[in-house]
């Protein structure tokens, strides 16, 4: 088992289940042996990314810092999470070609899940707010998101429960060599 960085990347809209996903990924993975370090959207947002807006701009901008300080970690053999909305698909494949380009791995996880899907348990109330206009330029309501085009798992996390997709998505890194099997 080789101590290659990696990062696994959860895209998806507001409520796909990143989150859920990535904090159920990271115990798995950390009882196996790995180092594990989770970036979550809505933490950078408030630490590393604070008195950003939502403009392209700006979430270009996060996304960005959340693709350099993952890269940084990884190169050191970290195995990072990321669970943001990233929706637009230019700026998820630059940070996998920095990923890359320093020698560690990018697993590009879809959360695919339909807006009505993911409005129907918004616990936040965010669709809502947006479809009241109290919030513009919302991912999936009035400002586009970029599915990805071929991720190396996609979760349909819009249908089945959380587990079918953690399986799936461990069954991609230990055959990648990232994760070693479970212990008997």
């Amino acid at each position: 088992m080789s101590e290659q960085g990696f990062v696994v990347w959860f895209t998806g809209l507001s409520g796909s289940g990143k989150s859920t996903l990535a904090e159920a990924l990271a115990p798995v993975l950390r009882e196996r042996g790995r180092r594990i370090e989770i970036l979550d959207g809505d933490i950078v947002r408030t630490n590393l990314s604070k008195g950003l807006g939502f403009s392209k701009e700006d979430r270009d901008a996060n996304i960005r810092r959340i693709g350099f300080v993952a890269n940084l970690l990884a190169r050191n053999g970290v195995g990072v999470i990321t669970a943001a909305i990233s929706p637009y698909r230019a700026i998820r494949e630059e940070n996998r070609a920095l990923v890359e380009g320093d020698g560690g791995a990018f697993i590009e996880v879809h959360a695919a899940a339909t807006v009505e899907q993911c409005e129907a348990r918004d616990v936040k109330g965010l669709y809502a707010k947006a479809r009241a206009g109290e919030i513009t330029g919302f991912t999936g309501v009035d400002d586009p998101y970029e599915p990805p085009a071929a991720p190396e798992v996609r979760c349909e996390t819009g249908a089945d429960p959380p587990e079918t997709s953690l399986r799936q998505i461990i069954a991609c890194l230990e055959a990648r060599g990232l994760a070693p099997a479970a212990r008997s």
